[in-house]
Parts: structure tokens; C-alpha cells; sequence
């Protein structure tokens, strides 16, 4: 094998993040070799909100206008009182939001985005798609990096990319912080037919019942073929869970206070599984040596911004173009990637938290400060405080 730098980069991780950053890469003329652990490549979960960032990173990455073609697009994010049934507030994202931003907000199903991005990095002879690989640890020299596999076999490449999600065997090795942070927050998903929804709730918009310590969030999906369910409930669960089947009579325990139009909501959904929502601090540590973190490896959130795709789409942008920008300067370009990225990611990571906390589930006085304050604003005014976000792109915060 020739030197360095001819060698591929690997990729740790065949999700969103996993495969936008091949994607990148391949834009800049740079092989990867990815490293899944399943036995196929695919995407559990269900709905998935997409800012225009993201739109923003779909175009660099190549894939906007199949992005755009799977994508339903919403007219309002609408926030409603889950105690009262009545809109604090909503967002217009029709023609003047897009004129904004350059870019529309719309809701995909995950597993739909995922197909979009395997397709493509399937078609681009510069992505190698490994399955049943999972990358247990990495040791590296001052010339290439070698990752150990479960199956015993290695791989050496110039980098790796630890985009192996929330429990990242590649984090163990570069921060060695621990497990992540346990919310204590529950989500369950459903899945139902459009004309399961009641008549007068089928909205084209990202809805959120807010209520104390309990939130709905419901939007179309697939071409209006389904909506999509997510409730969430602070109900001080204590151990990580991911994709548990549960009863319905367990979903609805959390909702027991709230309005019974909310409750309806509830009821429609089947076949719930359950997450314990986990985060972590931000901490600045994705680096080491030719090894980096993206994605919920290098910062996972909570999903009250409707944020976490989104940034490891962005972290995929400016890692690709660093790389691309330094083709024989690795340091260099990883360096500038933390330095670019960790601010804004670290501000989505402490935001996601305070939205659950202040327009989430608040009760009482606190809720009631959130409806004057929210409902005194014009989407013009929202518009402004989410510039810097939906603005921004992987290549500028």
C-alpha cells in the first residue's frame, strides 16, 4: 500500500452521519471504507424534522433533490396548550420562511432520508459498504490508523470517523467519559394511518401539545400516508431504553392531567415502543490524532430542537471540506473541524435541553409565562431568533 494519504478513510457507523460523511468525502475525491456492525444497512425510528440546515447540507452533499422528493413539507410549526386544548402560538414556513432561509422545512420518515443517502453512496465508486463490521477500538502510528473489528479481522486506513451513534466505541477510546447522561425523559413512537387520525387534527404542521412534564408532537408522513406519534413524558426512568415495545395503558400513564383532545391523540397510536431519552455535556474532545467523532458520538442531544440529524449532516459538510481544504495536513483539518463545529453543536446540546424545560413541560406560573412570551411573538420574530440556526451550515455557525 502506498502512503498515507492514499489510503481510505474509515468510517465508523452506517447511519445518517455515517453515510452523509462518506458522501462528503467522495465529493472531495477522498475513498472511505465504512464500517457498519449490523447485517444490513438500515434506520429504525419513524418521523424525523428537518431545518433548512439541513436542506443546506443535502445540496453540498448532492442529494437535494432527492431529499426534496421524499420530504412532506409543512406549513406551520404550531405550538398548543395540552391542558387547555387552545395554539399558544405557530411559525409560518411558507414563502417567507423559504425566502429566509434559502431553504424549506419539511418532515421525512428516517428510514425514507437514510434510503437516499445508501442509494447514493452505493452508486459512488468511492464508498466501500461493509456490514456485519463493528469497530470495537482503533490503534494508530504517525502514519495510518488501524481499527480492530468484532469478528477479530483489522483494517488500516489515513482516518477513522466515529460515527457510531450515542454508545460509540470509538468515544470510549478518544474521551473515556463514561456512559451517557440519562434524561429521565420517555418517548414513545407510533406510527398510524391518515384516516386514523381524528379529522380535525390532520394539520400540515409540526404540532406540539405542551403540558406539565408530558408533550405530543404529531406531522404527516410519506406522502400524507401515515402520521407520525411521538409522546414524551419526565417520568424519571433511570436506565437507558431503545425501541422497547410497550402497552398502551403505559403510554397513556403520563398523560392522565392533560386535555382529553390530547388524550384522543394518544389513544389513535399502536404498536408504541419506547426510548429513555440520553445526552451528555458538550466537551470539546473529538480529536485524537487521526481519529475524530461526529454526530451523536461527538455530541448527543435531547430531541427538543428537532436538531440531531441535522448537525451530524452539518459536522459531514465541514469535516469533508477540512479534509478537502488540507489534503496533506490531516491535523490541520481536523483541528479546524472541532474548532468550527463544537461551538454551535454545543449550543444546540445546552438549547435542546432548555426547550424541553421552558416550552416542553413546564407547569403552573412557569407554563403561563411561556404562552405570553410565545404568543406576543410574530413568526417574523421567530424567524430572528432561529436565524443563527437555520442559517447556518456546515461551513459557517
Amino acid at each position: 500500500m502506498g502512503p498515507a494519504a492514499a489510503r481510505p478513510v474509515l468510517i465508523a457507523g452506517g447511519g445518517i452521519g455515517g453515510l452523509a460523511a462518506a458522501l462528503g468525502l467522495a465529493q472531495k475525491g477522498i475513498a472511505s471504507i465504512l464500517l457498519e456492525k449490523a447485517s444490513a444497512l438500515g434506520e429504525i425510528g419513524a418521523g424525523i424534522q428537518l431545518g433548512p440546515n439541513a436542506f443546506h447540507a443535502f445540496d453540498y452533499l448532492g442529494v437535494g433533490e432527492a431529499a426534496r422528493g421524499m420530504a412532506v413539507y409543512i406549513d406551520q410549526l404550531r405550538l398548543m396548550d395540552a391542558l387547555t386544548a387552545e395554539e399558544i402560538t405557530h411559525v409560518d414556513l411558507r414563502d417567507a420562511f423559504r425566502a429566509r432561509f434559502g431553504n424549506p422545512y419539511a418532515v421525512v420518515h428516517r428510514g425514507d432520508l437514510h434510503g437516499v443517502l445508501l442509494k447514493a453512496c452505493r452508486d459512488h465508486a468511492l464508498i466501500d459498504l461493509r456490514v456485519s463490521s463493528e469497530v470495537i477500538g482503533y490503534d494508530q502510528n504517525g502514519a495510518s490508523v488501524t481499527v480492530r473489528l468484532a469478528s477479530g479481522d483489522d483494517v488500516t486506513g489515513s482516518l477513522l470517523i466515529g460515527a457510531d451513534g450515542l454508545w460509540s466505541n470509538i468515544r470510549k477510546q478518544v474521551v473515556a467519559d463514561g456512559p451517557p447522561r440519562v434524561s429521565g425523559h420517555t418517548t414513545y413512537r407510533s406510527v398510524i394511518p391518515t384516516g386514523e387520525m381524528p379529522e380535525d387534527l390532520r394539520w400540515n404542521a409540526a404540532t406540539l401539545w405542551a403540558g406539565p412534564k408530558c408533550h405530543i408532537v404529531h406531522y404527516p408522513l410519506s406522502d400524507w400516508k401515515v402520521f407520525n406519534l411521538v409522546v414524551t413524558c419526565h417520568n424519571d426512568a433511570p436506565e437507558p431504553v431503545a425501541g422497547k415495545p410497550v402497552s398502551d395503558d403505559e403510554v397513556m400513564q403520563g398523560f392522565a392531567h392533560v386535555h382529553a383532545r390530547a388524550q384522543e391523540i394518544i389513544r389513535h397510536g399502536k404498536n408504541w415502543k419506547a426510548w429513555v431519552l440520553c445526552d451528555r455535556e458538550p466537551l470539546e474532545r473529538w480529536v485524537d490524532g487521526r481519529v475524530a467523532l461526529l454526530g451523536d458520538a461527538a455530541h448527543p442531544m435531547l430531541q427538543y430542537f428537532a436538531q440531531g440529524a441535522c448537525m451530524a449532516l452539518e459536522d459531514s459538510v465541514c469535516l469533508s471540506h477540512m479534509l478537502g481544504t488540507h489534503p496533506g495536513d490531516h491535523a490541520a483539518a481536523l483541528e479546524q473541524y472541532r474548532q468550527q463545529r463544537f461551538p454551535r453543536t454545543a449550543r444546540v446540546q445546552l438549547l435542546s435541553r432548555a426547550i424541553g424545560e421552558h416550552i416542553y413541560h413546564p407547569a403552573g406560573d412557569h407554563a403561563r409565562i411561556r404562552n405570553a412570551i410565545m404568543s406576543a411573538k410574530t413568526s417574523e420574530d421567530y424567524y430572528g431568533d432561529l436565524a443563527w440556526l437555520y442559517g447556518g451550515t456546515g461551513l459557517k455557525g
